[in-house]
């Protein structure tokens, strides 16, 4: 069972209205939240129009809890819905994906390009023995061929498994054999920060213990030397060359795979997520329209890679099931210089960006002057995406990025969601900075205490969801009793995994972090966001993690690691002057024990904060699992810093 509820310091009283000429143009109004209250399934029913379906469904919702079946009996393609439609309209010669490389280079491929390449690639995998049910693991970075092997897949009926390009040969390993994929897709390196990241050598080591890998495709990227195995590895270039371009979609069922996406569990079996085709489909093309007010002439972008849901949901199938022009980049915000992503807005023309709040975070630290020496008026539209965006986080990025003319969409969902499940929607809501608003029309969310019952408006407790929704998880792959006790265990018949939040006296909902990111002063259950939120409101920093460290008088002690904007210097008695500025800002009770400054934070390659290994640090432990960690020598000097400062 969950623990206490968590309680609710933070009050945030600005205001941002939409502007009357963003609200009269806008695709989704108020009467969406109207439809979908009267006739929440009428209202799902209606958003599956969006799609070409094969065969008509017959029945919304099939719902035996906790497992859902949408769209009983249709049949569609998800590569079909992305691609093919399209080539009947004037948009076959619409930019699809605008790529532009780290190094430079670019490519511009149409709908009629997409469907080109993508049909040609699905005849390449049936020619290696792929058909309908055989499981695909792409271990690629952010090239377009990446999102060719997707949609050559789902145009199959093959679920695939996308590997981040930065994990290592184990977690690729453990992860191919969990779905015991048939083919493997890499390439032979890929770009990062003017090195080159050796992909097909991880995969060598990957599949050193692997039985179920026939053939492993390889993309040429890099000119990197890599060593080929006859018989198994083949050049994607090579293959490509002679494969016919013509290769039907296979009709798929509403409730088939179309994906295995792997995210972390407190075990070490990897967890594998499945999402199937309708739903899903559905679920992401209705929101990604809606929440990010879709034009044709937009050019969006999201700053996600394909290996995480964001990647999946908001650069893949939701875009382009909507006709979007998609820009991808390879490369990081900060290389060769740390305006790149302004440059790249500045280039293209991008009208809209959804990034995370850590990205935020930098640029922050960064200072706003590499954004003013850029032409960002282009941009219409900002999102945030990942983890809970920091109020002064969200007014920097309104004020620089989005020169205080852009609508703000703070999303809250998950990789088991599938889709947003939280947020404004821009041509409606009024916003608040550091809250993602209220639920997506056709979604139920509750916020509930350790009863299970609602908690009164201004309180904390457990984000849940009573409801299913469309783009929903169906089950762990091969582990249903998994996808029970993780997910629909605390309550019953109620979805939860892992949050916290609050609830304003408006209705608007505050995530607070995840109920294990909590510090118990003295009784009272602090979410980290909040102490976070307090210390970046600061001026001078530019983002902080915070954790509990066991404490004899207190149960735990509020303790904090900040990183200070550029231009900043820690001074003798910095560490006070934002003690007291947490005090005061939130309670005496969150004043942090200690305050320790650090140039980076430990994070993953997805950017979130991983907060167990600070509290390893703090408590002197043994450090847990490291397979994510982006930067590993940023522990060392933490480590050592606060041995020393201890």
């Amino acid at each position: 069972m969950v623990a206490k509820e968590l309680e609710a310091l933070l009050s945030e009283n600005r205001r941002f209205k939409p502007s009357e000429e963003f609200q009269s143009k806008a695709n989704a109004t108020s009467d969406a939240y109207k439809e979908s209250s009267e006739d929440r399934l009428g209202f799902w029913a209606k958003q599956s129009e969006r799609l070409t379906w094969f065969e008509p469904w017959t029945e919304v919702l099939d719902w035996k809890p906790p497992f859902a079946k949408w769209f009983i009996d249709g049949k569609l393609n998800a590569c079909y819905n992305c691609v093919d439609r399209h080539l009947k309209t004037w948009r076959r010669n619409k930019a699809a994906i605008i790529f532009e490389g780290e190094n430079g280079d670019g490519r511009v491929l149409t709908y009629q390009d997409l469907y080109r390449e993508v049909s040609k690639f699905a005849n390449v995998l049936k020619s290696l023995g792929i058909k309908k049910g055989d499981r695909v693991t792409i271990y690629l970075p952010m090239i377009p061929e990446a999102v060719i092997a997707m949609l050559a897949c789902a145009r199959l009926g093959a679920p695939h498994s996308v590997i981040f390009g930065g994990f290592s040969a184990e977690s690729l390993k453990d992860r191919i054999n969990d779905a015991q994929a048939k083919v493997l897709i890499t390439s032979d390196g890929s770009f990062r920060k003017g090195n080159v990241v050796p992909l097909k050598a991880n995969a060598d080591t990957a599949l050193l213990g692997v039985n179920c890998i026939e053939h492993v495709v390889v993309v040429k990227r890099t000119e990197n030397k890599v060593q080929m195995q006859e018989g198994r590895d083949l050049w994607y270039h090579e293959l490509m060359k002679d494969a016919k371009i013509v290769c039907p979609a296979e009709p798929m069922d509403a409730e088939d795979m179309l994906f295995i996406l792997y995210t972390s569990g407190t075990t070490g079996k990897p967890k594998g997520v499945v999402h199937t085709t309708g739903g899903y489909m559905v679920g992401v093309s209705t929101t990604h329209d809606w929440v990010f007010d879709l034009k044709e002439d937009d050019v969006y972008w999201c700053t996600a890679d394909v290996g995480w849901i964001t990647g999946h949901s908001y650069i893949v199938y939701g875009p382009l099931a909507n006709g979007a022009t998609v820009f991808m980049y390879e490369g990081t915000p900060d290389y060769p210089a740390k305006d790149r992503f302004w440059e790249l807005i500045e280039k293209y023309r991008v009208t809209i960006l959804y990034t995370a709040p850590t990205a935020i975070r930098t640029f922050m630290k960064w200072g706003p002057n590499y954004p003013q020496e850029r032409d960002l008026t282009s941009l219409r539209l900002l999102g945030s995406v990942g983890e809970p965006i920091n109020p002064e986080a969200w007014i920097w990025y309104h004020k620089y990025i989005g020169g205080e003319r852009c609508p703000i969409v703070d999303t809250w969902w998950q990789t088991e969601t599938g889709m947003i499940l939280m947020t404004p929607l821009p041509g409606v809501t009024e916003t608040k900075p550091g809250s993602c608003t209220v639920p997506f029309p056709g979604v139920k969310m509750e916020i509930i205490d350790q009863a299970g019952n609602p908690v009164p408006k201004g309180s904390g407790g457990f984000i849940v969801a009573r409801e299913p929704w469309p783009a929903m998880l169906r089950t762990v792959y091969n582990d249903p009793e998994r996808y029970v006790s993780t997910y629909w265990s605390n309550w019953e018949g109620v979805y939860f995994a892992g949050d916290g939040a609050k609830w304003d006296e408006d209705g608007y909902f505050w995530i607070l972090g995840r109920v294990d990111d909590v510090i118990n002063v003295s009784g009272h259950r602090i979410g980290t966001a909040e102490v976070e939120s307090a210390l970046v409101d600061n001026s001078m920093v530019a983002e902080a993690a915070c954790i509990g460290k066991e404490h004899d008088v207190k149960g735990q002690a509020v303790v904090c690691f900040v990183t200070l904007k550029e231009g900043f210097k820690v001074m003798d008695g910095l560490d006070d002057e934002l003690k007291k500025h947490v005090a005061k800002k939130i309670g005496a009770l969150a004043r942090p024990e200690d305050i320790f400054f650090t140039a980076e934070l430990p994070k993953t390659r997805s950017g979130k904060i991983m907060r167990r290994l600070l509290r390893d640090i703090a408590e002197g432990r043994a450090l847990g699992d490291v397979s994510t960690l982006a930067d590993a020598s940023v522990l060392d000097f933490l480590k050592k810093k606060y041995n020393e400062e201890e």
